[in-house]
């Protein structure tokens, strides 16, 4: 057992975490002249550290998920959904968002799809609920900052939202709270999509890391140039007292702070990785990443276009509710998680 111990400890601190380009960018650093203990120089190996690692780790998870992805095309996809009812189905289309696109944003194109292929409106909520919280890269990068336990509670806590929120969607029957172009699309034609080989996923993999790199790097560069400077400028004892435990409020806070900002889990996830270092309590930081990743500005006036002022609403207060709810409940069991 204590072999396997080691050999996961590897894992997660070489693999995962790439502790060994730490030590490389500090040895670098140093040989160039730069104190890499000061505040400067802290920051510096910081965000060269951060940017490289992230960008490594994204580039790989994007090249296996989208070739995981290119096996559920989107009629592929409704057809599996339409295969299931009740409970199971929302399990199901929340499960299916974890092997789709990085953000709300892209998110919400196929759930407009799926509702105008007349898939039940609870089962699309809870995939575009599920899709950019959990998708496998945010497990992925969890693990390699926060450990297995946190990243796994994290995606499974993550998936009782969707499932529980589409849920309800479902049971008070808002179907008519969609708007009319969704639902009268409902007898367009399923286009059968043809077999790819394996030269075509690769291919198709390939051109998804070009394309999200490109489109989440800059959220990237901006997430680690925000915790380099918390890491090595702002006093821990600041941050304990905002968003540790002595502010009760501070779920709530992090949720309000992360609603408007437009971002990708992993820009997020080096701020949270930083505010929890310097005192954060747990559930702070990760219900600050739910609430960029699910409930963000722009995303939130994409799916306006798609859904009428109620249905919107009752979305919000849902996803609200249970990232506060999983908030609380991580800062309740830190103490065994960390």
């Amino acid at each position: 057992m204590e072999v396997l111990r080691s050999v996961w400890r590897f894992i997660q601190d070489q693999m995962f975490g790439m502790k060994w380009l730490h030590h490389v960018i500090d040895s670098g650093l140093s040989a160039l002249g730069m104190d890499v203990s000061s505040r400067w120089g802290g920051s510096v190996l910081f965000f060269l550290y951060d940017v490289v690692k992230i960008t490594v780790l994204l580039c790989v998870l994007i090249f296996v998920i989208s070739y995981i992805q290119s096996f559920f095309p989107p009629e592929r996809s409704r057809r599996i959904l339409g295969r299931f009812r009740g409970i199971w189905a929302n399990l199901i289309a929340a499960l299916l968002g974890t092997v789709t696109p990085f953000c709300s944003c892209s998110s919400i194109p196929l759930f407009i799809g799926f509702t105008s292929a007349g898939l039940p409106l609870g089962v699309t909520f809870s995939f575009l609920i599920s899709s950019p919280m959990v998708d496998l890269g945010s497990l992925v990068l969890l693990m390699s900052i926060f450990g297995i336990r946190i990243a796994a509670v994290y995606v499974v806590l993550g998936l009782v939202i969707a499932v529980a929120g589409g849920t309800i969607i479902e049971k008070l029957h808002m179907e008519n709270h969609v708007e009319e172009f969704i639902r009268h699309a409902k007898g367009s034609v399923d286009i059968e999509a043809p077999d790819l080989t394996v030269k075509d996923r690769m291919i198709y993999a390939k051109e998804q890391v070009t394309v999200t790199l490109k489109k989440v790097f800059p959220y990237i560069l901006i997430g680690v140039g925000v915790g380099a400077v918390i890491h090595n400028w702002i006093p821990e004892t600041m941050v304990e007292a905002v968003l540790g435990g002595q502010n009760p409020f501070g779920v709530i806070l992090a949720v309000l702070v992360g609603v408007p900002m437009y971002a990708d889990i992993f820009g997020t996830i080096p701020i949270a990785e930083v505010l929890l270092a310097k005192g954060a309590q747990l559930g702070v930081v990760l219900s600050f990443m739910m609430a960029v990743t699910t409930l963000s500005l722009p995303s939130m006036i994409m799916l306006r276009k798609a859904v009428k002022p109620k249905l919107l609403g009752l979305f919000i207060v849902i996803c609200t509710v249970g990232i506060i709810a999983v908030g609380y409940l991580f800062n309740g069991f830190q103490v065994l998680l960390i």
